[in-house]
């Protein structure tokens, strides 16, 4: 078996307080919440010294590490987060995390490592009689890296060793062995997300303290795999030399997950430092104007006709101008084609015992101020087109909850003020579900749902509603 000097690995030598107070021991350490997991930042040899008095006195402990490659993981597998989110602690593996700690603008954690921590576990160990029990790897590797560390500490108490590759039958026994090993300390080296997963799924079964989770170090502690020399180390480029010694199983990993990592590093970054939501703003309100800009131009020959119609009937007015209320409350003056008689505010009072809809909004379906030419209008929601002026304007958008009357949000109660939150839009959730048919209450709802996972995506999807909503005619009055 190959050795790996104990110079290429080994820190210098820290002081050593028996009957530490632990909690003293955990006020070491500083937390920096990335990716929304919580990382305990702390040098290699505080974090070791906690880890093995920990297992000593019995606390019970799990630890796993978090790397560029475990934050792309954790985005695509529920279970793994929360296989994470149940750690006791998260120590930040690698130069990916402190990275996006820099871009993120928080504290930068230290890098704490396995590979470089397991020697300093197995030193401290040794001074506190902690037993180690080693799990993972192919047939072999494990007990090769319980023999080098045996090697270096002699008075290490390795408690029994296990490869990886056990059958599910095997479980069982498997779990047995190692809670009467007398074990204070398990290192599992099945790789991420099985090591994690694993423990997750076996923690309230092992009865041991600590349970560490420590990816393919045994790999490098048995002499199977060299480490890189320590000035790639020292230039932060392990990573390098380790897709060198293995490009067909870390290839994919680094090639396509590292430009994968810094998206959402990126993100991570934009999110914290108030950038996402400016960003979101910006896309939105460009897409207002590109769709309101293109609209008015295609419909134009419909708005000369449309006005003509209007004009032609009563001779009033082809557009209609009225006081709503728009985002945080402001007033603005919303624009649509005049579908009504000109005194049609005047008769409202009169008609407001005769709502079809009970509650704020008044809405008649047989409304005897609309205009003939109205009627064809609102059946087809033309008379909401010259809103496409207030989107350029910037007052409205092209999709957000519909603006209200003074006099509506007068009677708001309890959460519907919510609904002002947003920049009030030509279309909604729920007129591409329903329009008047559906009760205030419920809009109410539905437009505050809508301003909580407001996207891109899910304007757009309300945009292409829109077309065959209007078809339908389904509560258009």
């Amino acid at each position: 078996m190959k050795h790996i000097p104990a110079s290429a690995i080994r820190t210098a030598a820290y002081p050593i307080v028996i009957g530490e107070n632990t909690d003293h021991e955990l006020a070491l350490f500083r937390t920096t919440k990335l990716f929304g997991l919580s990382l305990q930042d702390g040098s290699p040899k505080e974090t070791a010294a906690h880890i093995v008095r920990g297992a000593a006195h019995g606390r019970r402990t799990t630890v796993n590490f978090i790397n560029a490659h475990c934050v792309n993981v954790a985005m695509a597998d529920r279970d793994y987060r929360n296989a994470l989110e149940r750690s006791d602690l998260l120590l930040p593996d690698g130069v990916g995390v402190q990275i996006a700690a820099r871009l993120a603008g928080c504290e930068v954690p230290e890098n704490v490592n396995g590979t470089d921590l397991f020697p300093l576990i197995c030193e401290r160990a040794a001074i506190e009689g902690a037993g180690i029990f080693m799990l993972g790897g192919m047939p072999g590797i494990a007990d090769a890296a319980a023999a080098w560390a045996c090697g270096e500490w002699p008075s290490l108490r390795i408690r029994g060793t296990h490869s990886g590759y056990f059958a599910a039958e095997e479980e069982e026994a498997l779990i047995e062995r190692i809670n009467r090993s007398g074990a204070a300390i398990l290192c599992v080296g099945l790789g991420v997300p099985l090591q994690e997963l694993w423990i997750s799924r076996n923690r309230d079964r092992l009865n041991i303290p600590v349970v560490i989770g420590v990816g393919g170090l045994f790999d490098y502690y048995s002499g199977r795999i060299a480490r890189a020399p320590a000035a790639i180390r020292a230039m932060r480029c392990e990573w390098v030399w380790r897709l060198a010694m293995e490009p067909r199983r870390l290839g994919r990993r680094y090639f396509l997950g590292n430009p994968i990592f810094i998206a959402h590093a990126i993100a991570e970054a934009a999110e914290r430092r108030g950038l996402t939501k400016f960003f979101a703003g910006a896309a939105k309100r460009t897409f207002d104007i590109l769709v309101a800009a293109s609209a008015l131009l295609a419909l134009l020959p419909m708005f000369l006709i449309v006005a003509i119609a209007i004009r032609a009937e009563d001779r009033g007015p082809v557009f209609f101008r009225q006081r709503r209320i728009g985002k945080d409350g402001r007033a603005f003056a919303m624009m649509k084609f005049r579908s009504m008689y000109t005194d049609a505010e005047d008769r409202r009072k009169a008609l407001l015992a005769q709502s079809d809809r009970s509650g704020t909004c008044f809405k008649m379906k047989d409304d005897p101020r609309i205009t003939r030419t109205g009627k064809f209008l609102r059946r087809f929601s033309i008379d909401e087109l010259p809103q496409l002026i207030n989107v350029l304007s910037g007052t409205m958008s092209i999709v957000g909850p519909r603006p209200a009357l003074p006099s509506e949000v007068a009677r708001y109660e309890g959460r519907q003020w919510e609904r002002l939150h947003g920049k009030p839009g030509i279309t909604c959730s729920w007129q591409v579900k329903g329009r008047a048919e559906i009760p205030f209450h419920r809009q109410a709802i539905m437009d505050r749902a809508y301003l909580r996972r407001r996207s891109f995506t899910r304007d757009l999807k309300l945009v292409l509603m829109t077309l065959p909503a209007i078809v339908n005619g389904r509560g258009a009055y």
